[in-house]
This record gives structure tokens, sequence and C-alpha cells, in this order.
């Protein structure tokens, strides 16, 4: 097997969460800058980090880095990278591209050089002139920033997000890998009982379900670089086998999902179903003022309207002493709230333990947390200190 410098995009303030997960696979030689994680990895990591990564955007296998102030420096730079070493002579190699604060600024231009620079050095390979393009997808990246290029492939496709379980959403739906984010960051575990009282279509129940029981978030879903060549098919069948076995659906947990929405339950329902996690999921129609539970040491995961729109705002802060008031009854537990309003503390009555600034698409919003008690060791825990 090859090895490559592979890149996990991330969210702005996502990237140690995401390098937790590189980690956490195995992966050990790892970088952390703004909005990626990169680490070594070979054929095999790319079918294993598209299946298990939760909070990443993309996998990208990276061709190349050098300095590019002129076209010329941007094609030579991009016809010198190994692209026969992956691309086979029937890809299909669309180039995307993005520049910031650099000389080359034309992003269609940079396209069209990296294009022609690839065409150039495939013709080497292949000792042909023509290229149909007719074979499996191979998107190429180049990426300007400062003057540095750098050039990228992507493995996965569409986005790690779409999971492949969601068919229908709500209103404006929480994307699933900032939500496994969230999850992780409340360091919540299938121990403590786990509430939404703001589910609407279900994405933080179905995504905490799936942590609880261990389930790769991309078992649903086909990845770009499945058609690939290079890629032997039988790493991608033993990718996911490994992931099918390491699902342990022996855990006995629960989790609370309600809404005042009785249509879009119907949706969280089936997007539970279609999971495969409906059986670990309760889900109710009620109001946000009668949200009670005589369980201790629980948490709250939720994301309440922002009051975005014009005339929104006064109705999401009415929901925001709401909560307030209905979430201080639960003395123990503890809640993780993200909204972009920047007076949700006041509305709220309480100052967050902590906050945390992250992106829900372009919007900035914080990540509230309140701690309650930590829960009492279990007793056989307690009989073998």
């Amino acid at each position: 097997m090859g090895k490559f410098e592979l890149i996990a995009t991330a969210t702005f303030g996502l990237e140690s969460i995401v390098a937790r997960e590189v980690k956490k696979l195995g992966y050990t030689d790892i970088k952390t800058e703004n909005a990626r994680v990169s680490f070594t990895g070979d054929e095999e990591a790319v079918c294993r980090c598209n299946l298990w990564l939760r909070s990443a955007d993309r996998v990208f296998i990276k061709m190349g880095e050098f300095p590019a102030r002129t076209f010329d420096e941007l094609f030579e730079g991009a016809k010198a990278l190994p692209w026969g070493d992956i691309l086979p002579g029937n890809a299909n190699f669309p180039v995307q591209g993005k520049s910031v604060k650099s000389a080359l600024f034309s992003v269609p231009d940079c396209q069209a050089i990296v294009k022609k620079a690839v065409v150039e050095k495939m013709k080497q390979k292949y000792k042909k002139e023509w290229f149909e393009e007719d074979g499996p997808k191979f998107t190429i990246e180049v990426g300007l920033l400062k003057d540095v290029a750098t050039i990228t492939i992507d493995t996965s496709g569409p986005g790690l997000h779409k999971r492949g379980y969601r068919q229908t959403a709500g209103d404006a739906p929480l994307k699933e890998t900032l939500v496994a984010a969230m999850i992780d960051l409340s360091f919540w575990n299938p121990d403590r009982i786990l509430m939404d009282p703001m589910c609407g279509s279900g994405t933080i129940p179905i995504e905490a379900a799936m942590i609880g029981l261990n389930m790769a978030p991309g078992l649903k879903r086909h990845f770009a670089s499945e058609e690939w060549p290079f890629i032997p098919e039988h790493l991608w069948k033993a990718a996911r086998e490994e992931a099918e076995a390491a699902i342990d659906r022996s855990k006995e947990f629960r989790i609370l999902a309600s809404d005042i929405d009785g249509r879009v339950l119907k949706i969280a329902r089936k997007n539970a179903q279609l999971a495969g996690v409906e059986n670990y999921i309760a889900f109710q129609t009620l109001p946000l003022k009668e949200i009670s539970s005589k369980k201790k040491y629980g948490c709250i995961i939720t994301n309440p309207p922002y009051g975005e729109r014009l005339g929104e705002q006064k109705e999401a802060e009415k929901i925001y002493r709401e909560m307030g008031e209905v979430f201080r009854k639960l003395d123990t537990w503890s809640f993780y709230v993200l909204t972009s309003h920047k007076g949700f503390e006041r509305f709220f009555g309480r100052r967050a333990d902590r906050k945390r600034k992250l992106y829900n698409g372009r919007i900035e919003v914080d990540y509230y947390q309140f701690y309650g008690p930590k829960p009492p060791k279990k007793q056989d825990e307690i009989n073998h200190t």
C-alpha cells in the first residue's frame, strides 16, 4: 500500500475534535491547522476515515504544495505531481478552486491551468492525446493561500454530513457533523439519560444513538473513492465489515426527543428508522414547559430557535426564558445549548460554565455549556477501587 498525506477538513472550531477522532482510529502523525487536520495514511485509511469520522467535512488526498505567484509556477508545480499514480486513463477529473490573499486571484483561470497541467502529465503516462473522462470521478481542488498552492483530491464525494439517513428535514436542520461535535463536547455517555426537548427532525438524538451504539456514521452511504481502481475493492469490504462488527447492540440506553410540532416529529421518527436507531429514542409531542424527569444526572443537548429573522427575536427570547425556568428544576442535569443569540445567558437566567464559538453553516453561534454535578460512581466501580 502507498502512503499519502491525508487531510480531514473541518468547520472552524471543530479541528481539535476531528484530530481526536483521527487519533482514535489509530493515526498518530497528526497536524492541526485552521479548518483542517493532516495525517499520514494509506488506501485503507481512506476507507476507514470516510466511514468513521463524525465531525469532519471531507477527506482529501494531498497531491502537493508549492509556491505559485504566477500562472507558469502554478502550471509547472501541478504538472510535476504524480497524477498517473492515482488517476486511471478514463478518469473524470473536474477541478475546483479557491484563492485567498494570493496574486493568482482569478479562480476560473487557476482551475483551467491546473486542468491543463494534469492533462499534460496524463499524456506522458498514457501516451494519448485525448481523454474521454467517462470513468470514475476524481474531484481535484486547487487552493491558493498567501501565494502557496495546495492541490488535493476529494475522496468523499458529497460532504460527510450526508450520512444517508436523513431523507427529509425540518426547517434549518443542523449538519450532522456539527451535531456529532456538540455531543463530543458534552462528554455524554450512554450511562446517562439524554434529552433534546426541541428535537426538530431528530438530528441530535439520532447522532447520539449512533455514538452510543458505536455505529460508524458513513455505513449507509457511498463514497467517491469506492469507484477508484487504485483502492482495491477488498479494502472497502474489510472496512465496512469492521464497522458492522463494531456496532454494540447489547447497549441499553434511552434518549428522549420531544418537540411541540407533531409534523416534524413524524420526519424525526422516519429518519431514526432509516438510521437504524429507532429503538433507542423515545419521541414525544410535548411543549417545552411540560418537560420534566425524575431521572438524575442527565444531559440536555439542544438547538433552540435563534431569532435570526425579523420579528422572530422576541419569540426566541421567550423560549430562552422558558428554558431557564424548566431546566432549573432539573438540578442535577447538565445543559448544552447552541444559539447565535448573544443575549442568551441573560434570558436563560444563568451564566454558562463554558462557552465555545462555532459555526452553523455561515452563522456564528455559541455553544453554551452548563455543568451539573458529576454522577456518583456506580457501586461496582466503587467496590473495585
